[in-house]
């Protein structure tokens, strides 16, 4: 039987314009990271899928490396894209990234013009797409000078293979400088891709304040920290999860979840129970709260998780008092 969406997807769903520019963004967006490889099943990935869409999530973001193996997420998502959202392209916005090694040789890696040009072909033909809406720079390139890496980006967009360009984890100086020789050519970027969640706020020391200045979208990634803002660690490290596996491909490693880190993942909990949440829906509710935030990604293993995460979205509102008490538990 084939897919059709909930007529009223839109009305469920908050969109929030991106930086200066003529896009929305849905407040929660889709990541096709781990959970979309060969090693997983397709047939939930389909439905992850089309809930995502049914609740109005219109953006599906991936890269060329996601798997595993690396190109895996994007052959998986064109096989779903084909049989289901084909008649909805025109409503979807879908990315995907270069920059972090996708095959051997000295051309499959970092920021050359010859790797992200092949790299954005391939990763149109393992889609089935004419053009993706969003292509990023997965990452700084301390070799190729910045102006080849933002040249690139620019041919993308006049070949019309990408309608925006975006760059991912760029501290904030290089992303000025990424912004300044973009706009020199004539296009826009549309948007920054950075880590950030309760644990890992190095956004803070600059970088937001640079994408609000120059109009540019900013979309969090690792919201819940790979899952350490969720229940799963609360009683300390269990068999089925990311760090027991030891999948790889930047999975959160088993020494990283110290006694402490428990402990304060713990109060955190306690804070999300005062406030009728569970942990992961405040801790994606402390992202959403900042107005400079486009868009939260969420990485999603089963149908009822991007359930749970939904709800965030009803209740993104801290009291000074609840500030301060997960500032204070963040501080220890």
């Amino acid at each position: 039987m084939s897919y059709l969406p909930n007529e009223n997807r839109y009305q469920q769903m908050e969109y929030r314009r991106c930086g200066k520019s003529g896009i929305l963004l849905p407040a929660l967006s889709l990541g096709l990271w781990h959970n979309f490889g060969d090693i997983d099943t397709l047939s939930n990935a389909q439905s992850i899928l089309r809930l995502a869409f049914d609740n109005g999530i219109t953006h599906f973001d991936l890269a060329n490396n996601y798997g595993p193996p690396p190109g895996a997420a994007e052959s998986n998502f064109g096989k779903i894209f084909k049989t289901d959202f084909l008649p909805y392209r025109d409503e979807l916005i879908i990315s995907t990234k270069a920059g972090w090694k996708m095959w051997e040789g000295p051309y499959g890696d970092y920021g050359s013009k010859k790797y992200l040009v092949a790299s954005l072909d391939q990763s149109l033909k393992r889609m089935g797409l004419d053009y993706v809406d969003i292509f990023y720079h997965h990452r700084p390139d301390p070799n190729t000078p910045l102006e080849e890496t933002m040249a690139a980006l620019h041919l993308m967009v006049q070949q019309g293979k990408a309608l925006y360009v975006g760059i991912s984890s760029y501290p904030p100086e290089t992303t000025q400088k990424a912004v300044d020789i973009l706009a020199k050519m004539g296009t826009h970027c549309l948007i920054h891709q950075p880590k950030y969640s309760m644990l890992d706020r190095w956004v803070e020391d600059g970088l937001l304040q640079t994408l609000e200045q120059n109009g540019v979208g900013c979309i969090a990634f690792s919201p819940l920290a790979q899952g350490l803002l969720t229940n799963k660690y609360l009683n300390g490290i269990p068999e089925n999860s990311r760090a027991a596996s030891h999948r790889g491909n930047g999975a959160i490693e088993e020494n990283a979840i110290t006694p402490e880190l428990i402990k304060k993942i713990n109060a955190l909990n306690n804070v999300a129970q005062q406030r009728n949440q569970s942990l992961a829906q405040m801790a994606l509710a402390w992202i959403l709260k900042d107005p400079r935030i486009t868009s939260v990604i969420v990485g999603i293993s089963k149908p009822e998780q991007l359930t749970d995460s939904l709800m965030a979205l009803k209740h993104y509102s801290f009291s000074n008092e609840e500030l301060k008490q997960i500032e204070a538990i963040l501080a220890e």
